[in-house]
């Protein structure tokens, strides 16, 4: 199949997210490191729109959404899995990791951006575009929030090396991106507020599995392989879980638009060729790339018609 392609930016929570997924599955990969404030070409000509990071490109297929591409990246590589039915039913584990992607993540940012340095003018105002509003939660209210937070992870840790048992499943990914960004990445990470030895036990067991076989590659090169690339046949990609399921009375082949329901609402428009249970997919044609399929995750995204 076509290489691995991630679009992202050392300093993304969310992008450290899939860099340990990938190392996890031991992947090799191809590093395309993007802009972290528009302007954005080269995302926006493959994405259509959505520029969120990261993003997964396989050939001329475009995976947006970290919960996405953990399900594409555990089509490609089932062993060892991000939902170990040894561990946990998988109900569970997308539950824990879901809250772990939302209110975890948020307390975190808001406990962050209160005891370290402010984010730079420009990227402020690029977040605050994108629908951030650092009023969301402020830092002291978010502190006592995280602090609950990070006793709810401790006890889950208190007889066990991950959230729900043995093995690491998809919530322990989830969380540690979390609090990565206070207490992992940066040149002076916070102090964890709660100073509990099993979480930091577990910060680092986490952080040692390393991101993979990554390999670095110039923008130039992905555009092409996106331009050179046909997408996959709907039911022969990476998400092979049915290809209609109809909750909207949108006819497939009607053109739509789909955007993420809080942060990040830029919609990504064009031809709808798939609505399965758990995601959607868009045909678009971009004057550089040509044809390109646009997937993304149903929860969290809102589809309009055009």
């Amino acid at each position: 199949m076509a290489d691995l392609i991630l679009h992202h930016f050392a300093a993304s929570p969310f992008s450290e997210k899939l860099r340990l997924v990938l190392g996890y599955k031991q992947l090799a990969w191809k590093s395309v490191l993007v802009p972290n404030i528009l302007p954005k070409p080269d995302v926006v000509a493959l994405t259509g729109g959505y520029r969120r990071t990261p993003f997964l490109q396989v050939g001329a297929d475009i995976y947006c959404d970290t919960a996405l591409v953990c399900d594409v990246l555990e089509a490609l590589q089932p062993t060892p899995s991000l939902y170990p039915t040894a561990v946990a039913g998988e109900g569970l584990m997308r539950s824990l990791a879901q809250w772990a992607d939302t209110s975890l993540f948020w307390a975190a940012v808001a406990y962050n951006r209160g005891a370290a340095a402010e984010l730079p003018a420009a990227v402020f105002e690029d977040r605050k575009a994108m629908g951030f509003d650092v009023d969301w939660v402020r830092p002291a209210d978010a502190t006592p929030a995280y602090l609950a937070y990070l006793t709810r992870l401790a006890d889950m840790l208190g007889h066990q090396p991950y959230l729900l048992g043995a093995t690491s499943t998809i919530a322990d990914f989830c969380a540690y991106h979390a609090l990565w960004i206070a207490h992992v990445r940066g040149p002076a990470p916070l102090p964890l507020p709660l100073r509990s030895p099993v979480l930091a036990d577990w910060l680092q067991r986490m952080g040692a599995i390393g991101h993979g076989r990554a390999t670095a590659c110039d923008p130039s090169q992905a555009m092409a392989i996106a331009g050179d690339s046909q997408p996959a046949a709907i039911g022969q990609n990476l998400l092979p879980d049915g290809d209609w399921y109809d909750t909207h009375g949108i006819l497939r082949g009607s053109r739509v638009a789909i955007a993420a329901e809080s942060f990040g609402r830029e919609p990504t428009a064009g031809e709808l060729i798939a609505a399965t249970r758990t995601h959607y997919s868009l045909r678009r044609t971009d004057a550089r790339l040509g044809t390109v399929h646009v997937h993304f995750p149903r929860i969290g995204y809102v589809l309009k018609p055009l």
